[in-house]
């Protein structure tokens, strides 16, 4: 069983569905489902890595309250170890009101809450080194670690052999870029959406955006795009399109959660880069076909006979790889690795 840490927001989402309108004055309407979860960057991605079947340790700040308590209840019933998270006075856990349009859109409101008030001695940064890997979710949105205490977090795992990626929870912004670029240029892989991607480097398209990135010294990245799947870097950083996988989208929050879950389970599973996609997107598409984050995905096994419809070449080589022992992630760049050629978005609050 590999061990991961992620590390970032951890938010309580309370969804419903379908919505079609807020009803008027102190009006009302019948849903057919309402549901509290445990989502954002870390937790959600925590969430969908434990079914995966990796031994997940949690880390961020909640508030002393109700919403922080229902929390920790659903993590610890999804297996995480949430030690690692700090309760912060004064301050409520951060939360999401998602009402679920039929089509599967999701506005949102947000309170960001106790996220924001991590500070780096709130950190057991040897337990990070200790693990398989780490996924810093949301380095935007922790506004209590400068620039240099992330880049000493990421650091430090690198140098202790852990494997280091990197997602974002905000739209983005150079000023955002600015803040992060140090932790990016130490991480193995980058994971945002091509909309937070653009954003964040000025770029007008997505393979200057990633040139860019690449240039900053970071070891690969994804991007997703929703509909239209997935591009990640292969050999000497040439982008390789991974296609979505049709589904009956119900909703998409957390899809892009289940993407780095996904793509983070295959590459400690030893998998090229563009199969390890391919699980991801696997994992993001299956997010969709329920309410809330934590939906879709049921075990490794499943992921894989779904993923086998789309991409049986993908799943074969997959289920080979956690059917054998996987050796420790690779620290060769994805941009030297050989790889084999063969819709997701991110939840913005």
């Amino acid at each position: 069983m590999t061990r991961v840490a992620v590390l970032g927001p951890h938010i309580i989402d309370v969804l419903g569905r379908p919505v079609a309108e807020i009803p008027a004055g102190q009006g009302s309407a019948r849903l057919t489902e309402i549901r509290a979860t445990a989502a954002g960057t870390a937790a959600g991605t925590g969430v969908d890595l434990a079914k995966l079947g990796a031994s997940v340790a949690s880390f961020g700040a909640i508030g002393h309250d109700l919403l922080g308590d229902i929390l920790l209840m659903a993590m610890s019933a999804a297996g995480i170890e949430t030690g690692g998270l700090v309760r912060k006075a004064g301050a409520q856990t951060s939360a999401t009101i998602l009402p679920i349009r039929p089509n599967g859109e999701r506005p949102a409101w947000h309170v960001p809450g106790a996220t924001r008030l991590l500070e780096l001695a709130d950190i057991d940064l040897a337990r990070l080194a200790g693990c398989d890997a780490l996924l810093l979710g949301g380095p935007d949105a922790l506004r209590g670690l400068s620039a240099s205490d992330l880049a000493t977090i990421v650091s430090g795992a690198r140098q202790a052999g852990t494997l280091v990626a990197v997602d974002v929870l905000h739209p983005g912004s150079t000023h955002d870029l600015a803040r992060i670029g140090a932790a990016l240029a130490a991480a193995d892989w980058f994971w945002p959406n091509s909309d937070q991607l653009l954003a964040l480097t000025g770029c007008a398209d997505v393979e200057h955006a990633v040139s860019a990135v690449l240039g900053l010294g970071t070891g690969g990245v994804a991007v997703t795009m929703g509909a239209d799947g997935c591009l990640v870097t292969g050999p000497n950083g040439r982008l390789i399109h991974v296609p979505a996988i049709a589904v009956d989208v119900v909703d998409t929050t957390g899809c892009g959660d289940g993407f780095n879950a996904g793509m983070l389970t295959g590459l400690l599973l030893g998998a090229e880069p563009a199969d390890a996609a391919w699980l991801g997107v696997a994992c993001g598409s299956l997010v969709a076909t329920g309410l809330g984050s934590d939906a879709g995905i049921e075990d490794l096994g499943q992921v894989l006979d779904f993923l086998r419809a789309a991409n049986p070449e993908a799943a074969e080589r997959l289920t080979s790889a956690a059917g054998s022992t996987p050796a420790p992630p690779s620290r060769t760049s994805p941009n030297q690795a050989s790889t084999a050629q063969t819709g997701i978005g991110e939840r913005v609050a």
